[in-house]
């Protein structure tokens, strides 16, 4: 099962986010081994009017209606709201820690610490649901690069992914919930790592050089109903022929993560999709959306670099 957004129908590719980490009831700190990111809260705005805010929750569970409508849960999103403006996504976040995620999440009794509620926030509250990040990689002749993972690796082994990892608290000097005075210089400097940490993983996990791939663009967020993990999907171009990447993978400095790496069409991905797990799955369905927006507005997202 999966749950997949995408943040109304109509392309979004301005993301801020603003750290609230004193009221997290995790704590976490460097010695407890490395430390990730938890969504807390996202909020949905035009830049002049609040279109929806929700507790993680119906953000990750928004499904679309007849009515062109996306609903959060108890929320409800128009994604115009009678204007041309794109929407706006803000990320409130917190911390957590590998040993809490290990304990939680990857435990084999995960689903104990879920809570029954419709409210994700209250579902997932004893859990650390670190989050990941991902990208969907465009080649010049319109290829997507899928990557099989190792037999060796922790989670979900021998599944097809697409690349990616997860924003580092630690790359922006975060390493506990004593944060700087300076909040806005804080926030502008998370909101960078989030794409610098997806560009980053890409280059590590394939070998492609970060000059080849174009700024991404963040597509939306998907949270898998297995362990009830999230990540944040983006959406680059890369500059090089498919032919080209098996080259570059094999030098990747993080290739030891995965054993394959596939450049696919749309139809070959979607028969690959059954054995990715649930959150990429949700990625997948996020780039469909895109696809379906750009054909519909004949737009294009970006141009390889």
């Amino acid at each position: 099962h999966i749950h997949h957004h995408c943040i109304h129908e109509s392309l979004v590719s301005t993301l801020t986010l603003s750290i609230s980490v004193t009221t997290s009831s995790i704590t976490a700190t460097a010695s407890t081994g490395s430390i990730f990111f938890i969504i807390k809260e996202i909020e949905v705005t035009n830049n002049s009017e609040i279109l929806g805010t929700t507790c993680c929750g119906g953000f990750y569970g928004g499904r679309s209606s007849s009515d062109g409508i996306l609903h959060f849960g108890s929320f409800c999103l128009d994604g115009d709201a009678g204007t041309n403006e794109l929407p706006h996504v803000c990320l409130r976040l917190g911390l957590t820690d590998y040993r809490t995620f290990v304990g939680t999440n990857l435990s084999s009794q995960w689903e104990q610490f879920l809570v029954t509620s419709q409210d994700d926030c209250v579902r997932c509250r004893h859990t650390s649901s670190p989050l990941g990040n991902a990208a969907v990689i465009e080649t010049s002749d319109q290829k997507i690069i899928v990557l099989r993972r190792s037999d060796n690796v922790g989670e979900f082994p021998g599944h097809y992914v697409f690349p990616g990892g997860h924003p580092e608290p630690m790359s922006v000097g975060i390493d506990s919930h004593q944060l700087e005075k300076d909040g806005d210089a804080l926030n502008k400097k998370v909101t960078q790592e989030m794409f610098d940490s997806i560009t980053r993983e890409v280059v590590e996990e394939t070998g492609i050089p970060a000059s080849s791939l174009s700024t991404p663009l963040f597509i939306g967020i998907s949270r898998r109903e297995l362990n009830v993990r999230p990540a944040m999907f983006f959406f680059i171009k890369c500059s090089h022929h498919s032919d080209d990447i098996p080259r570059l993978y094999s030098s990747a400095e993080d290739a030891f993560e995965s054993t394959q790496l596939h450049t696919v069409s749309l139809e070959e991905l979607k028969t690959m999709t059954s054995r990715m797990p649930g959150c990429h799955q949700g990625g997948f369905a996020l780039y469909e959306l895109l696809l379906q927006r750009l054909k519909s507005t004949n737009e294009t997202p970006l141009t390889s670099t």
